[in-house]
């Protein structure tokens, strides 16, 4: 599920420990710290494997980056996913590389 890299890497190197700090704190809890969804509320929700190169295919990094900005939801409206809140762009630019790692 994250957007339009631009510099990425710098963001990383001067972030990366923050960048892993706010997805074991967001983002664990349904997708796991290694990005298979196999948690409870992962399985429960569907969660997508991010090890699989086929789902990080799926999708871009600026359709990550929207799911992460403006959360997600299911064909009949409900929520999946809620909006990141208090990240800036760059924070979430640098989760999108977080999932991007996943891929085997």
């Amino acid at each position: 599920m994250l957007g339009a890299i631009v510099g990425v890497t710098a963001v990383l190197n001067a972030s990366g420990a923050d960048v892993k700090e706010t997805w074991d704190k967001m983002c664990v809890k349904c997708h796991g710290a290694d990005g298979k969804g196999q948690t409870k509320m992962g399985q429960k929700l569907g969660i997508r494997d991010y090890t699989d190169p086929k789902v990080q295919a799926a999708f871009t990094d600026e359709e990550a980056f929207k799911a992460l900005k403006e959360g997600l939801k299911d064909k009949d409206g409900k929520t999946l996913m809620k909006p990141v809140e208090g990240l800036s762009d760059e924070d979430i630019k640098g989760l999108v590389q977080n999932v991007r790692k996943f891929k085997a």
